[in-house]
């Protein structure tokens, strides 16, 4: 019989286990859209700017339509909005395959994938709300920091899975990939289908203003210590932590280890936060949960700088495992925040604007990356926003007491 600290706990609940399918095959589908599009793109101009106009039409769809989607992810069946977002997913796939093969000037081509590649940004920006409000209904309130902690580990394999696969997938079958994408989204769609039906969900009044609607989200994120603390320390652990996006540099003119390298360097944050997630399955962050997100956030900080100072390739290997193991436990802690401390009537909008946060924080932290490394020379700027970083960890630690404190142990979440 399970009990409360069964590792496996949330696993028991088939609506959980439906959702968890849906979202794995979804993941491994997008990851096979992001490489083969990416690839795609790049040979017919040759063009680096033409990959990141790629990332560009995805984003403003996506963002000009999230805050708005939390809104009606509080007012309608959210079942349906997935199930509509999903299928323009599923049909993107098949215009991305037509396109291939059907357009035969290379101009046109890529005027048709970047307007697809558009869609899908809506598409998914309309979406999110949605999906992350049905996985607070799959598990009991009590069982929030293992669903969230499963959520996570399954999202990084899929991730994985979907960036090796799809290359190995081309070079069997070619741009036919675009197929096996729909396919996937499609069955990813019938999962969600089997996840048992809420009627619940639709709890808000349909008259209510939506301008009020999405305020009403953007005060409770801003009222919340909690909530706001948490995804401040993320949204700053991206901005000025984003060494990321200097990888490149690092691999040919700083550690010298080429291509080949710079793929161990890439997969190394994603590994560590693999291996975290399957040790937050067993011993989950529950007991001084704060403090434990604040101390992670600080490890992201100081494996940044010392990132930034490494001429060591294997050494530099390490302290990025170790930040991708410290990202994960924020991400599971900020999960388990959203999923018990969001009233229901509220999950999509505040969800909305949690992705405002964490969403632009990426771009703009490559940004920041590019520009202060341009400015201040790579080695210096990394070693910055590192810096920044634990500024940012200490400044919340005495400013956002109550996150310091949150405690997430199974006898006070009745309290939160």
């Amino acid at each position: 019989m399970a009990t409360k600290t069964d590792p496996y706990i949330a696993l028991r609940f088939p609506d959980f286990r439906f959702y968890l399918t849906a979202r794995v095959l979804l993941s491994i589908a997008l990851q096979f859209q992001a490489v083969i599009v990416g690839w795609h793109v790049y040979s017919i101009t040759k063009d680096p700017l033409s990959l990141g106009l790629i990332g560009l039409v995805e984003i403003i769809p996506n963002f000009s339509v999230t805050l708005f989607a939390g809104h009606f992810a509080d007012l309608y069946n959210r079942k349906k909005i997935v199930y509509s977002c999903l299928s323009v997913l599923m049909f993107s796939g098949i215009a991305l395959y037509a396109v291939t093969h059907l357009v035969p000037d290379n101009q046109h081509k890529l005027y048709f994938f970047y307007l697809i590649i558009a869609l899908t940004g809506f598409a998914r920006g309309t979406m999110g709300p949605s999906i992350f409000s049905i996985l607070t209904e799959c598990v009991p309130k009590e069982h929030y920091v293992n669903s969230t902690t499963w959520n996570s580990t399954l999202w990084q394999i899929a991730t994985m899975l979907g960036a090796g696969l799809s290359g190995f997938l081309f070079h069997f079958i070619g741009y036919n990939v675009y197929l096996i994408i729909s396919v996937l989204v499609f069955l990813g769609l019938v999962s969600f289908y089997f996840i048992s039906p809420k009627p619940h969900l639709v709890i808000n009044d349909k008259k209510a203003p939506m301008i009020g609607s999405i305020k009403e989200g953007v005060k409770f994120v801003f009222s919340s210590q909690v909530f706001l603390g948490a995804i401040s320390l993320d949204l700053f652990a991206v901005l000025f932590g984003g060494a990321v996006a200097l990888l490149p540099i690092y691999a040919q003119d700083i550690l010298m280890v080429g291509p080949e390298g710079l793929g161990f360097l890439k997969a190394a944050p994603s590994l560590g936060s693999f291996l975290m997630a399957a040790v937050n399955v067993y011993w989950p962050p529950v007991k001084n949960t704060g403090k434990k997100l604040l101390f992670a956030v600080f490890g992201f900080g100081v494996c940044m700088i010392l990132f930034g100072i490494s001429k060591s390739f294997y050494f530099s290997i390490f302290v990025l495992f170790i930040s991708g193991a410290c990202d994960n436990i924020s991400v599971v802690v900020r999960g388990t925040i959203m999923q018990t401390l969001v009233p229901a009537n509220m999950k999509g909008k505040v969800f909305a604007v949690n992705s405002m946060f964490i969403g632009s924080s990426n771009e703009i932290g490559e940004f920041e990356s590019g520009m202060t490394a341009k400015l201040m020379g790579v080695v210096p700027s990394v070693v910055f926003g590192g810096t920044m970083t634990l500024l940012v960890v200490i400044f919340t630690a005495f400013k956002a007491p109550k996150l310091k404190n949150l405690n997430f142990e199974e006898n006070n979440l009745s309290k939160l």
